[in-house]
């Protein structure tokens, strides 16, 4: 085994390479797991033991050699091959990454949209508001469970002797009277009120802030059937054509009659069934979407508005929620992790 024969074919192989892919191949060939080294170091097992020593250490210095030398030699290539290559900087790159909305906005878009397409406006009402707006007006008591602070986010400050404690809105429904004050307490009134609302909860269909939107229609003759109507109108807008609607008694404080709305899983069409298994996101074939009801008189009557006159309905429905509804995702928190390969999925 002589180390000098083989060092001076390494040199000339090297002299001879004009590519910085052809100096990685040629680096394979020495250093690589079967390349010529590890060949040599292999076959000192062959050696008289005196000579082991002096053919190891010439085996080594020849690698640090091969090393090196292929090193300087890729480096000098990488070098030459970035000057020749020609870069007109005026051009656009081969690949742009667009900005997409995020899919809360993109459903607060679709959302007014359909809501317009009936008559009613958009509104925004404060999301640091009065005690008296939030519950008050809304025929809570102050013994009701909502305005409990495990429900509820105050704020320090000041109590008005009037309107309360300072609280981050739990709903939007605190819009219902303020849009009553606004026009003056004169119906007709079709309002979509969306924002943000606040409640101290964590989980996967639970955020700590999420956003809603409430539906309140008041004006003379008014009844369920309207509700029922616009609520299928919606439906069938936003989750499609084949989506059916029901209505479940239940009990809000400021509506009378109360009722939860549930529409035909989208996952698995109302059928309950998924390829002969029971749906996971239904397991019945219904989703429950949000509360609604008729506007409860004491509500009417805190907004000025004479409820032997006039009637009204409201709902609140969490835009997270409906979403969710739509396209099948099973974790709310998705929404604010700023992971963009679901943000990409919009």
């Amino acid at each position: 085994m002589d180390i000098s024969v083989e060092k001076k074919k390494f040199e000339s192989l090297l002299d001879a390479v004009t590519t910085a892919s052809t100096a990685e191949e040629l680096e394979l060939s020495y250093l690589g797991r079967n390349g010529l080294i590890n060949t040599l170091l292999k076959g000192m097992k062959d050696l008289a033991p005196e000579k082991r020593k002096n053919a190891g250490q010439d085996i080594n210095i020849f690698k640090q050699e091969v090393t090196k030398l292929v090193k300087e030699k890729k480096d000098a290539l990488h070098q030459k091959e970035e000057q020749n290559i020609s870069i007109d900087v005026t051009l656009p790159p081969k690949d742009i990454s667009h900005g997409t909305l995020h899919p809360i906005t993109l459903a607060v878009e679709e959302i007014t949209s359909i809501f317009n397409k009936i008559g009613f406006i958009r509104m925004s009402y404060p999301e640091v508001d009065w005690e008296h707006y939030a519950f008050e007006v809304l025929n809570m008591p102050v013994t009701h469970a909502a305005r409990d602070d495990f429900e509820t986010t105050f704020l320090n400050g000041d109590t008005d002797t009037k309107l309360g404690k300072m609280v981050l809105t739990p709903h939007t429904s605190n819009g219902q009277v303020r849009e009553m004050e606004r026009l003056g307490s004169k119906p007709p009134i079709r309002m979509i009120n969306i924002g943000k609302c606040y409640r101290p909860n964590w989980d996967a269909t639970h955020t700590p802030m999420f956003h809603q939107f409430e539906g309140l229609c008041v004006d003379t003759d008014i009844t369920i059937a309207n509700l029922k109507g616009t609520l299928d109108y919606f439906v069938k807008s936003y989750f499609g054509p084949n989506t059916e609607v029901r209505l479940r008694p239940h009990h809000f404080q400021f509506t009378e009659p109360s009722f939860e709305v549930d529409i035909t899983c989208t996952m698995c069409k109302g059928t309950a069934l998924i390829d002969g298994h029971k749906c996971k996101i239904c397991k019945s074939g219904w989703l429950e979407l949000g509360g609604t009801g008729m506007v409860h008189p004491n509500v009417l009557t805190a907004g000025g508005i004479d409820p032997s006159i006039y009637s009204g309905w409201a709902f609140g429905f969490g835009i997270e929620r409906v979403n969710m509804m739509k396209y099948g995702i099973d974790d709310i928190r998705n929404y604010y992790t700023g992971d963009i390969r679901f943000l990409n999925l919009f």
